[in-house]
């Protein structure tokens, strides 16, 4: 690969000329790299109500001090001196979750690491602590920790000798690498405003379906008692048409297989906009019975689930055109019995607190879970008026779209810093 004038390669890449390539041996001060002990050195016999903090590798994997409660007292803590941290310090999970970095905090209690981390105790004159952690975090640094990694399920970083050579691109000047850490630093106080600002109105989204789902809030304009009908009363129930995932491809008739509905956010499917993305079943529509086959306005819902909160997941096909739907393997398909149910308010009646503590109520099994068409049938639902279920929709609609556009913003966000990262961490931008 040709080079460009300016830039020469290395072994982590092409950088600029007048950068370096640093190992994270020559980036640590005192106190350098240390694994938490092994052996069970830190054991539970030896931990005390208060006193000064034992971090573990989910304050490392979570990015938060209060993560755990362990202490040890002063007598423990001066033997442990090795595993000391402090404020500015970085602690790394090193197994199963590796790669997981955490830098602590100015305000964090002082303490010692506990097996599965990874001390680093960086010199803040030749690196940055803020560059440092965006390197480190970096895709490319990850993935040359995941080579400096050994095991199956269970990940471990290998010996330390080979993880203190583990190189990374480090801008000549302390200035320059302040200022590549402060534009991502401003790119991530962005993406942390959208995220606050989503989760509030995800919070406010859930408060308005318990008032107005259940009544506690009624619309202006409407009044009176709602009847409360069991699904029985509302419903056809009945079995989707059973493939497996390896059946499916991208040809055929469209497929709606159980694990899609629980790993989906959203509580409908819009078949015609998601065409493209729907997985396919090669079959003849005549093998399928017509129960098993989605019209616009049927609820389908999954019989397993291996929580509790899954054994409520559901979609409300949306499919106007009768474009073949194939409901599937660990389906129940609902299909209205009257028009007592609004269509698009059913994406919404499902979801309140009562009616999935119906189903959990309901639901059988132990590892997995899951209802049955025969006890389905009982769970009950308040239903107002057809006019008030549509304005209880609209709202409830409109405040989807908003957090839909919050949604996206986040995503487009994300991948603007996805990219300044790679433009500024490897010089191709430069700031100073």
């Amino acid at each position: 690969m040709e080079v460009k004038p300016g830039f020469k390669q290395t072994d982590v890449g092409v950088i600029p000329e007048d950068w370096i390539t640093a190992t994270l041996e020559s980036a640590v001060g005192s106190g350098g790299l240390v694994r938490g002990p092994f052996g069970g050195a830190l054991k539970k016999d030896i931990f005390v109500d208060r006193g000064y903090k034992v971090y573990e590798q989910r304050n490392a994997i979570y990015e938060s001090v209060e993560k755990g409660d362990y202490f040890i007292d002063s007598t423990k803590f001066r033997e442990l001196e090795r595993f000391r941290v402090k404020p500015g310090d970085f602690i790394v999970s090193c197994s199963g979750t590796i790669g997981c970095i955490y830098q602590i905090p100015s305000s964090a209690p002082e303490g010692v690491i506990n097996q599965a981390l990874l001390k680093i105790s960086l010199n803040q004159e030749k690196v940055s602590g803020r560059f440092f952690l965006a390197i480190f975090r970096s895709a490319s640094f990850q993935e040359r920790i995941k080579e400096n990694s050994h095991g199956g399920a269970m990940q471990n970083l290998v010996g330390m000798q080979v993880f203190r050579r583990t190189q990374f691109q480090l801008p000549p000047t302390r200035s320059e690498q302040e200022a590549i850490a402060e534009a991502l630093s401003d790119a991530d106080t962005l993406i942390e405003s959208v995220e606050q600002l989503l989760a509030k109105k995800r919070h406010l989204r859930r408060g308005a379906m318990q008032n107005l789902l259940t009544g506690k809030k009624r619309l202006p304009g409407f009044s009176g008692e709602w009847e409360v009908k069991p699904l029985g009363n509302l419903f056809n129930f009945s079995g989707g048409f059973s493939a497996s995932r390896d059946q499916l491809s991208s040809d055929g008739h469209c497929y709606l297989h159980y694990g899609d509905i629980h790993t989906s956010t959203k509580f409908f499917v819009d078949v015609r906009s998601e065409y493209q993305d729907i997985p396919k079943l090669n079959i003849p529509l005549n093998k399928v019975s017509s129960a098993s086959l989605l019209d616009d306005g049927d609820v389908v819902f999954v019989d397993a689930s291996e929580d509790d909160e899954g054994t409520s997941k559901h979609v409300v096909i949306i499919n106007p055109d009768r474009i073949p739907f194939i409901s599937g393997l660990h389906t129940i398909v609902a299909k209205s019995k009257t028009n007592a149910l609004e269509h698009q308010y059913r994406r919404y009646c499902f979801q309140t607190t009562a009616v999935k503590a119906q189903f959990r109520f309901f639901a059988v099994g132990t590892k997995v879970s899951g209802i049955s068409k025969t006890n389905i049938v009982k769970i009950t639902l308040p239903v107002p008026s057809v006019p008030e279920q549509t304005a209880i929709a609209a709202i409830l609609s409109d405040m989807d779209a908003e957090i839909a556009a919050l949604e996206e913003k986040l995503a487009k966000g994300r991948q603007i810093k996805k990219g300044m990262m790679q433009e500024l961490l490897t010089g191709r931008i430069r700031l100073t």
